[in-house]
């Protein structure tokens, strides 16, 4: 038997979930130069095809069917062979379909994630290899590892909605393909849309309530927790990008204050359903200061990371992953864990070399992966076909008739 309320939210939070993918092509578009407009979205909106056949035909199978305490889980329901209308999640609250198409939105968009740090210079052949490859070697071990009962889980280790999953993993593959790619021709392009950026953000961050609370795949105390973690921890974090970026650069920036709240979205990813909600406001502030200085650092270095994919997601994800190790009590989750607060550093070091791991091994088997793609498809365009747009040089098409801009 279902139960009807937390089968209706989940398919509500499935919905948000999908909306956060046009909403991030939205944020990526409008932050992209009006040449290369529709050749970011299309990375974004290509994955909602592209990754629903790949998570029909094994991607499922192999992060949620058996596998337990290994790396990768099995092909026993490749295709969704043995998944009936009646097959029940094992929560027993929810069809096992909503949780695959739940999870299946999740797989979407964090390979879309990184994508924004290597806007207008690589080619759509060599983007849908890497989509392919990226996630059934990077994120589907670590959805396994983590949620589907594997080497991780039974390690002890915690991450409520994607710290590792997505942020850490999908943030320091962008970092990899920057340093692989280069920068850009013309590094000095300015947003065409900030509007458009703006509507972006906003979807994702009404999405993210989804993202979030759905992660409890139920609906309890626990989930209403996570959503109003998450709220307060991405206002907290934009007040404080807005605040130091209006001491240094003595004007408050739009963009800044969009940028700051996605920041503090991402650091209470892992920590919205394990953390007291006085916590999520301390994670807020800390991730709108430490993404803020990440972003300054990734200037100073001069790592071409066009969208801040790098010092936003990777950045907030490791950061959030490590303070969950530090706020986390099973006051709030009993299913969770207590923190370095209340004494558990064991608890806490299993977080930190978790997310260092995962970050490590996405950053390398991105750039090796980069080498390989290159060997069979030019991974990076010409030099003419930049300065030209990527949007008519690939896709021989354009985001705006010319006499609109």
């Amino acid at each position: 038997m279902i139960d009807t309320g937390s089968t209706g939210f989940m398919l509500l939070a499935c919905s948000l979930v999908m909306l956060m993918t046009p909403g991030l092509a939205f944020f990526y578009g409008g932050l992209a130069t009006k040449r290369n407009i529709l050749a970011i979205m299309i990375q974004s909106f290509a994955s909602l095809g592209w990754t629903t056949v790949l998570w029909f035909a094994f991607g499922y199978s192999l992060c949620f069917s058996g596998g337990e305490g290994g790396i990768l889980g099995n092909f026993d329901k490749a295709f969704l062979n043995g998944v009936g209308v009646d097959s029940m999640y094992s929560n027993g609250k929810i069809p096992e379909v909503v949780f695959i198409a739940y999870q299946m939105m999740f797989a979407i968009i964090t390979p879309a994630l990184i994508t924004g740090a290597f806007v207008n210079r690589v080619t759509f052949k060599s983007y849908l290899i890497f989509l392919t490859v990226w996630q059934i070697l990077v994120y589907y071990p670590f959805v396994h590892m983590i949620w589907g009962g594997g080497l991780l889980a039974q390690w002890g280790v915690l991450d409520f909605a994607g710290g590792i999953v997505v942020h850490a993993t999908a943030g320091f593959a962008a970092l990899a393909s920057v340093f692989y790619i280069g920068a850009r021709t013309d590094k000095n392009s300015t947003p065409n849309s900030i509007p458009l950026v703006a509507i972006g953000s906003g979807l994702l961050w009404f999405g993210w309530y989804g993202f979030n609370a759905g992660s409890e795949v139920a609906v309890d105390f626990i989930t209403s927790t996570a959503f109003l973690n998450t709220d307060i921890a991405a206002s907290f974090a934009t007040v404080a990008w807005v605040v130091i970026e209006w001491a240094r650069d003595r004007r408050p920036k739009f963009v800044g204050l969009l940028t700051g709240s996605i920041a503090g979205l991402a650091t209470i990813t892992p920590c919205a359903g394990f953390v007291p909600l006085w916590s999520a406001a301390i994670i807020g502030t800390v991730a709108g200061l430490v993404c803020y200085f990440a972003v300054q650092l990734k200037n100073k270095m001069k790592w071409d990371d066009a969208l801040d994919v790098w010092g936003v997601h990777g950045i907030g994800g490791v950061l959030g992953t490590i303070l969950l190790g530090v706020f986390a009590t099973k006051a709030v989750n009993g299913a969770g864990a207590d923190g370095l607060l209340l004494g558990n550093t064991s608890f806490f070091f299993k977080q930190v070399i978790a997310v260092a791991v995962a970050s490590a091994y996405a950053f390398i088997f991105t750039y090796v992966m980069l080498v390989l793609i290159n060997m069979v498809t030019r991974v990076r365009v010409s030099e003419e076909e930049e300065r030209l747009g990527l949007d008519v040089a690939l896709h021989g098409e354009k985001a705006y008739d010319e006499g609109a801009l």
